[in-house]
């Protein structure tokens, strides 16, 4: 049996992925464009996320640490 590269199991499409994360279809769409997840493209120009690439924006980001430098006034 051929295997391709992703199996269509481990693709989402847009509203997919957008109800998986709880946003908007246009959210994730601006997403894609702004190199925040990578979409695949079908043969028809579709775009599909892989799963894990989805599930990694729910995982909380490293928080920025805390300025601890006093301003004086």
């Amino acid at each position: 049996m051929p295997t391709s590269e992703h199996s269509q199991n481990d693709l989402l499409s847009v509203s997919q992925a957008a109800a998986l994360v709880g946003v908007s279809l246009d959210t994730i769409r601006r997403w894609d464009n702004d190199g925040r997840i990578q979409s695949v493209r079908t043969p028809t120009g579709h775009r599909r996320f892989r799963r894990g690439d989805v599930e990694a924006l729910l995982q909380p980001s490293p928080a920025a640490p805390a300025d601890t430098t006093a301003v004086s006034a």
